[in-house]
């Protein structure tokens, strides 16, 4: 089972000039009236964030890192937008897309990073026509040694903007030597109806990388079983597909992971133009059996986890950084 609770907090380490890792020195965090949270004027390597009425801006050494939006009139779920690596390089794609720059297909379904689905109880929260409405944060976001922690209570709210059922979310911010990563630990109460998650491609934990790192440029796909782009990868069963490039003289990229502690592992719906999903649920739909459907009955609960490592280098190993990510899943 995956634990109820997870402890952490967040100071992330400082690069050095030989572009190595340190871990940096302890520092105290004080809370600022505006929201922000962060060290003293003088110390640079402290995590930060802002918290405003609609998002919560996240920063490091006092350069943004990412944005996690809980409201917004137009992408009608939580997501992580603008997310760059500690180098600085963003590797979702630009939000909204640039005309000249991005492709601009499915701007209000690929913000960056998400957690979304096409099907539960024949209603729609892929495309934004039904509703994860944000309700509150159970944990305010906190910080403190080399990781960050919040919480959020959301409703599931349907087309017709009945109410279906909550959605508790874990968030875990940590640091890594080369990079990191977010886990995105989720829990669905069946508190009013049955849920049902249906079996589409489009169901479970997604990103859409920046325009100059996709398959199409200069970018690569790689899953935990070795297999290579997007064609060999799309609707087979892995723990973990990176999807990396270059940008200039920059590298970069995100590994998505699923949990083996999740219900079942996942197939993986990953496309040469930058998107790419961890998908539990859809079965049929990624061509590896018969038709499914996963049922929560009225007052049980399901839970999954997922990760998305936010590195800057092409060549990481991952196997590794997937075993921290379970560590701290099973804490």
């Amino acid at each position: 089972m995956i634990a109820e609770n997870l402890s952490c907090r967040f100071i992330p380490p400082a690069r050095v000039r030989s572009q190595r890792w340190v871990v940096s020195s302890f520092c105290v965090l004080v809370l600022i009236s505006s929201g922000t949270v962060g060290a003293g004027e003088n110390d640079a390597t402290a995590f930060q964030f802002d918290k405003k009425s609609d998002r919560l801006l996240i920063s490091w050494r006092n350069q943004p890192a990412s944005e996690y939006v809980f409201q917004d009139t137009k992408i009608l779920r939580p997501y992580f937008t603008r997310v760059k690596t500690m180098m600085g390089l963003q590797v979702t794609r630009n939000h909204p897309p640039v005309a000249e720059t991005d492709a601009t297909d499915h701007e209000t379904m690929h913000p960056g990073i998400w957690l979304g689905f096409g099907d539960i109880s024949g209603h729609d929260f892929w495309r934004n026509q039904a509703r994860i409405e944000h309700l509150r944060f159970l944990d305010e976001p906190h910080a403190m040694d080399d990781t960050l922690r919040f919480s959020t209570e959301s409703m599931l709210r349907d087309s017709m903007n009945q109410p279906m059922g909550k959605m508790i979310c874990r968030f875990t911010i940590v640091a890594r030597p080369s990079g990191w990563l977010i886990v995105w630990d989720s829990t669905f109460i069946a508190d009013s109806v049955d849920l049902v998650f249906g079996d589409q491609e489009e169901m479970g934990f997604g990103a859409r990388v920046a325009t100059s790192l996709t398959e199409k440029n200069t970018g690569r796909i790689l899953n935990s079983e070795g297999q290579l782009t997007a064609a060999k990868t799309w609707g087979q069963p892995a723990n973990w597909c990176d999807y990396s490039g270059t940008s200039g003289e920059q590298q970069g990229g995100i590994t998505l992971m699923a949990s083996a502690a999740n219900f079942r592992g996942s197939w993986w719906h990953n496309r040469d133009y930058g998107v790419f999903v961890s998908n539990p649920f859809g079965r049929s739909a990624m061509k590896q059996g018969t038709l499914s459907s996963t049922v929560v009955k009225k007052g049980a609960s399901l839970r999954i986890a997922f990760g998305a490592f936010v590195h800057d280098q092409i060549d990481i190993d991952v196997a590794s950084e997937y075993i921290e990510f379970e560590k701290i899943v099973k804490k």
